[in-house]
């Protein structure tokens, strides 16, 4: 590459990429010149678009097995080579721990972290077939790595995730890096479905240390850093993005107490 964030001539792969965290991870990489593809379930009506080029959609929920070698394979077919895999797919709705019926619970696994396990399996048997090699980038959560009420099995499955990423990166050495990023609060279109409306969203963001919530073009900074010659002796790591996490309550708490 001329320059380490010059993604010319590479291909990447961003899982979920039509909207949200996805969609911005995907036009950051358009951006630095990269051939991007994105899946999901329901093509969308205007896919991301940076740098004057659009990213290619190919149909495959990444919960099916021969979707995902579909997927795999329709990326190799077009653009010759993988160097870039975003495992981003992935989600959950609210649910009480107490009440979840197994099959959810098995669901909401299978979608993030057995789904990413085998994309990341797939994608490694083609870069290890590459000169370069290539790079993986787990899309995690805080939620991983601090209770998660409401999400107790996303939670469960974005902490087993990370450690598949320390495990991988062991394993699949030198040929393929494999890191995380573990994304705190992050605004999109859906966000008034957890945090309200703007006065809600509002409040959340004032917990933040940083004064804001995230966004997911700052997700996209951080991959097109961790997919990038910058970071060539990065593998195994888990790249906290939370805007400097999450005050403590016992602040709050201790403010708020009445004292004579």
């Amino acid at each position: 590459m001329s320059a380490p964030l010059d993604f010319a001539g590479r291909v990447v792969l961003v899982s979920g990429g039509a909207r949200g965290v996805g969609r911005g991870i995907a036009e950051k990489f358009l951006a630095a010149g990269a051939d991007v593809v994105i899946c999901g379930r329901n093509e969308p009506e205007s896919p991301p678009r940076a740098g004057g080029r659009n990213a290619v959609f190919h149909p495959a929920d990444v919960r099916d097995l021969e979707q995902v070698d579909a997927l795999v394979a329709f990326t190799g077919e077009r653009f010759g080579r993988l160097d870039v895999l975003v495992n981003n797919a992935g989600g959950a709705p609210y649910a009480d721990a107490a009440t979840a019926s197994p099959r959810f619970s098995e669901s909401i696994l299978r979608l993030n972290l057995i789904a990413p396990l085998n994309l990341a399996q797939r994608a490694n048997a083609a870069m290890q077939e590459q000169a370069e090699g290539g790079s993986i980038i787990n899309i995690a959560s805080v939620s991983g790595i601090r209770p998660s009420p409401g999400t107790a099995a996303y939670g469960a499955a974005k902490a087993g995730l990370l450690s598949l990423t320390q495990t991988l990166a062991v394993e699949w050495a030198p040929k393929v890096r494999v890191n995380a990023v573990t994304a705190g609060m992050i605004q999109t279109e859906q966000s008034h479905l957890h945090y309200g409306d703007a006065e809600g969203l509002a409040a959340v963001a004032a917990t933040v240390p940083l004064g804001r919530m995230g966004l997911p073009e700052d997700v996209g900074d951080v991959c097109l850093f961790l997919a990038s010659s910058l970071a060539s002796y990065v593998s195994g790591a888990n790249v906290l993005m939370h805007g400097g996490g999450e005050k403590p309550a016992f602040l709050a708490a201790a403010r708020n107490v009445k004292r004579d």
